[in-house]
């Protein structure tokens, strides 16, 4: 005689769901976010990982609520519910802790506090993970759930040409930030603080493959945006062999 099992809850991601969001929390040192498109008949696993127009910090998402718009309407107009693409809301973490911070937790409420089920689910840039169910159907409540990276089903390859598109189209520094570095670039000062070495008399010396280990170091966008201003700045090249900071 067979018995039912209740099996405890989980948060499934396709092996391209999953690759797309790695992909998009490697592209900054920043937060990112987006929402999780599900399958209809099985609402707790992810097939794809959407972003918004948002702007972000190192410690914030903040959604365009146009563009949030957009997302549900193009949804929609595909045929889905809301609850097969508005209920799982992703981000990542730029640290090594996937818990939420309190920010986190307020907008969780704000922002899903009326649906029916929400999950929250967070990637650290170390790997780790966190993910919480909370319903609000009969008495409530909320449990944390295990992530998991299916492979038992058929998934798509990734695309990294279009995730970049995507990414370039809908994330964007917070606006602090952008203007301090475009009056940078504008000004033709030096927008990122390169480390300064220890050399005798009143110079620091930046040697070329110094310069190209910090360059390496940066993100996609900080890494763009020093080029820029490399482009501007053509003089920053007229040293032969090395760059000096005075």
């Amino acid at each position: 005689m067979k018995t039912n099992v209740q099996k405890k809850p989980m948060l499934r991601f396709s092996p391209t769901a999953w690759a797309k969001l790695l992909f998009m929390r490697d592209m900054t040192n920043n937060e990112v976010g987006g929402f999780g498109i599900t399958k209809a008949d099985d609402l707790l696993f992810v097939t794809d990982f959407v972003l918004v127009k948002q702007k972000v910090t190192s410690i914030s998402v903040a959604f365009e609520d146009e563009s949030v718009a957009n997302l549900f309407e193009d949804q929609v107009v595909a045929g889905r519910k809301p609850q097969e693409f508005a209920r799982v809301w992703l981000h990542t973490h730029p640290g090594d802790s996937p818990e939420p911070s309190m920010t986190d937790q307020k907008t969780f409420e704000r922002v899903f506090g009326s649906c029916d089920w929400s999950i929250m689910a967070i990637l650290a840039q170390d790997g780790s993970s966190y993910a919480m169910l909370r319903f609000n159907a009969g008495p409530g409540g909320e449990i944390k759930i295990p992530v998991y990276i299916d492979y038992d089903t058929e998934f798509e390859g990734s695309d990294f040409n279009l995730w970049i598109e995507q990414y370039k189209a809908n994330v964007f520094l917070d606006d602090v930030l952008k203007q301090e570095s475009e009056k940078a670039i504008s000004e033709k000062q030096p927008f990122f603080k390169l480390p300064v070495l220890k050399n005798s008399g009143s110079f620091s010396l930046l040697t070329s493959d110094d310069l190209i280990a910090e360059v390496d170091k940066m993100d996609p966008i900080e890494r763009q945006l020093f080029i820029d201003e490399l482009a501007i700045r053509s003089d920053f090249w007229n040293e032969e062999d090395e760059v000096l900071y005075g």
